[in-house]
């Protein structure tokens, strides 16, 4: 049975003090300093790994775009069974014209002249190499010939200024103090192949380099 509370109980319960909890108070000038300090450390541990991330993402982006440039010269030249030529060059508009360079900022694929009468090379496709990435540096021949069936070949009349040579090529790209260089291979077959010089070529490595 419930009891009723006398007059004195339910004064006693009515005096008693109510507790609130605290209002939610912000960060004090100390706080909110050793926040800020402890942030600044750990961007400054961070930064040398982000830089390397950055180098090797620019790396990758220039190897990707060399081989797949390469690629595209085999497979014109197999396509269109003539005689392609892949260019290094330092020209923003290989279309009309061009000079294969060693390391060149711009790659282009043209066809090779046939005729005594025709004069250059004929222009298939073309693009940038290194201009979001000035940095990287590409070593390797500046030009490379392929024949109708796709093999890499010798011509002295490219139309580019610089003689082919027929024999497998290597491009390596990488940017002055980078941990990961990358090297794109082109066999005397045409293969284009991109691969890690870190690593040796194997079963447990397919994406390494051959060993030497």
């Amino acid at each position: 049975m419930h009891q009723r509370l006398d007059d004195e109980e339910v004064g006693l319960l009515m005096a008693k003090p109510i507790h609130r909890p605290h209002a939610a108070r912000g960060f004090t000038l100390v706080e909110l300093m050793v926040t800020v300090v402890l942030l600044g450390i750990l961007m400054a541990m961070a930064l040398p790994a982000m830089n390397g991330w950055v180098r090797n993402s620019r790396i990758r982006t220039v190897a990707d775009t060399l081989q797949n440039g390469l690629r595209l010269a085999q497979a014109e030249a197999v396509r269109r069974s003539r005689q392609t030529v892949f260019s290094l060059t330092a020209d923003t508009n290989p279309s009309d014209g061009l000079t294969a360079v060693e390391n060149g900022a711009n790659w282009s694929v043209n066809f090779i002249p046939l005729l005594t009468d025709e004069t250059g090379s004929t222009f298939i496709e073309g693009g940038g190499l290194t201009g979001l990435a000035p940095d990287v540096q590409i070593t390797g021949p500046a030009t490379l010939c392929f024949n109708s069936l796709g093999r890499v070949v010798g011509n002295t009349s490219p139309g580019t200024g610089v003689t082919c040579n027929a024999q497998p090529a290597e491009y390596r790209i990488t940017i002055p103090n980078a941990d990961r260089p990358l090297r794109v291979l082109v066999a005397l077959g045409g293969q284009v192949r991109l691969c890690d010089p870190a690593k040796t070529l194997s079963n447990a490595h397919p994406d390494g380099c051959p060993a030497r």
